[in-house]
């Protein structure tokens, strides 16, 4: 087991060495601190996201955060197929922070007791939009409105780049009215 580990190793390094390209991991995902849950509460519209198979042809995607009778933070995603007259799908689940209160750091659950990341990276100072992540396979772009100025959303594609999402792949979700 120990040779086949090495052989991989080297057959995945050794073009790098011979073309004198390295690797790097991307940055850790980081939350934001000074997190207020209170002012994240409300309404948020899904501007872009990178694929998923649980959210695959969905437009007009929101998400609604509430704080919940035991502290916890009650989600309710929200989507319709294809176009607004399409089915509406609902996904209700709970989130608890992950550590302290003042970080963006959340655990969300929609399945039972299986919970996962929910990590704010990058937070308007006026809680006007946000990014959010759940490891390197799920991005999310959201904004209090459904429309958001291209000068922000470049710069919130920009860096979601520099954390290491291939934002070649961002899906920029329809917000039809």
């Amino acid at each position: 087991m120990f040779f086949i580990k090495q052989y991989l190793l080297f057959s995945c390094a050794f073009p790098l060495l011979l073309t004198g390209q390295t690797f790097s991991a991307p940055p850790k995902l980081e939350p934001v601190s000074g997190f207020d849950l209170n002012r994240y509460l409300g309404k948020w519209y899904e501007i872009a996201r990178l694929p998923t198979s649980f959210e695959k042809g969905l437009v007009n995607v929101t998400a609604t955060y509430s704080l919940r009778s035991d502290g916890k933070v009650k989600v309710v995603n929200e989507g319709y197929k294809k176009t607004r007259s399409g089915k509406h799908k609902v996904a209700v689940g709970k989130a608890k922070f992950a550590k302290s209160p003042d970080k963006g750091y959340l655990k969300v659950s929609f399945f039972g007791p299986f919970y996962a990341d929910y990590i704010i990276v990058e937070l308007d100072p006026e809680y006007k939009y946000a990014i959010v992540a759940s490891s390197r396979k799920y991005l999310w772009i959201l904004s209090r409105e459904p429309k958001i100025d291209n000068t922000v959303l470049d710069k919130l594609v920009k860096r979601a780049q520099e954390l290491g999402f291939n934002t070649s792949k961002l899906y920029f979700t329809p917000q039809d009215q």
